[in-house]
């Protein structure tokens, strides 16, 4: 299986793509080009919208618009107009914090985490009500669930570690944290993952060119392999889930670097021999 690009981003920093199944397209953002992006897949067509600042992670919505995760707030965005609309303010007396990575768990909770200095950074749950669930983090970053439902990881990159928790689905409580995937001493960091339908994650390498594979266990098992250095994020998608997107950054690196990893902040993609797991989309949008 070999990745290849298939949007010609140029994105500084993308990330946090989620596949719709109503629309059978794919959203993914550029943070600091501050974008959204669609591709419509079955034709190809691309479009984007620019939402005035920093957006971190988006989530499905039932109508025209998605919820974004922007510097310091949520916010709607109205995909008809472009409009973007605030929903509520988060860590706005942490000026150097910034929402980062985000994704809905199977009851239809937003999950997203914010970065900032070490420490800094936190995790939180959205269902219509925000609620901190997790502090001391640095990179909140890629996160994700077992695909029975019963274990939820999150990554803080810069401690290159994932951790596990147990997840209580009825309540969306966690506890049991623990180190799931230790990466200490690489020379890359875990950026964004996702879960196939196997239970295994794949783990994007920031640094790594590549995109790692992991049993239920922890285990690597299998490495893609890209063309560029700063993997971000990996997600399922296509009609059958058996496509493999992956964004990718270009941000901090040298002229020399951007050359050697040409297609670096392009969007790729890989057809898979397993499938993936479903988006979700928010349930309590009010």
């Amino acid at each position: 299986m070999i990745p290849v690009p298939i949007v010609q981003a140029r994105a500084r920093l993308g990330e946090g793509p989620v596949w719709d199944p109503l629309r059978q397209c794919l959203f993914w953002v550029d943070i600091y080009n501050h974008r959204v992006h669609q591709l419509i897949l079955e034709t190809g067509a691309e479009r984007w919208w620019e939402v005035g600042e920093v957006v971190g992670s988006l989530a499905l919505v039932a109508g025209e618009r998605l919820l974004l995760a922007q510097r310091h707030h949520l916010a709607w965005l109205d995909l008809l107009s472009g409009a973007v609309e605030p929903l509520l303010e988060l860590e706005t007396d942490r000026p150097q914090n910034r929402c980062n990575d985000g994704k809905c768990d199977p009851q239809g909770r937003f999950w997203f985490g914010t970065m900032g200095p070490e420490g800094a950074g936190s995790l939180y749950r959205y269902d219509g009500h925000l609620e901190r669930m997790e502090t001391g983090l640095t990179i909140s970053n890629g996160l994700g669930w077992s695909s029975d439902g019963h274990t939820f990881y999150l990554t803080d990159s810069p401690r290159q570690q994932i951790y596990a928790y147990d997840f209580a689905a009825e309540t969306g409580s966690l506890s049991h944290r623990r180190v799931f995937i230790d990466l200490r001493g690489s020379s890359f960091f875990p950026d964004g993952l996702t879960v196939d339908a196997q239970g295994y994650l794949w783990v994007a390498l920031w640094d790594g060119w590549a995109v790692q594979r992991f049993d239920p266990q922890g285990i690597p098992v299998e490495k893609l392999e890209l063309p560029v250095q700063r993997p971000t994020c990996p997600t399922f998608g296509g009609s059958h889930l058996d496509r493999l997107f992956i964004t990718t950054a270009a941000v901090g690196l040298s002229e020399k670097e951007i050359q050697e990893g040409f297609h670096a902040g392009d969007l790729f993609a890989v057809q898979t021999v397993v499938r993936g797991l479903p988006a979700h989309r928010l349930m309590n949008p009010v």
